[in-house]
């Protein structure tokens, strides 16, 4: 679903997390580029 696209994964600290996220997006075969995880107030 993901094959052959750059991914950016923006985690936010009570929610989902990054990593989670990248993980995801790896699976389904993204390219993970960058993965941070925020706090959003």
């Amino acid at each position: 679903m993901l094959a052959g696209r750059k991914v950016i994964a923006l985690g936010e600290r009570d929610g989902i997390s990054g990593p989670a996220i990248a993980a995801v997006a790896a699976a389904a075969g993204g390219d993970v580029v960058f993965v941070a995880t925020e706090c959003f107030v």
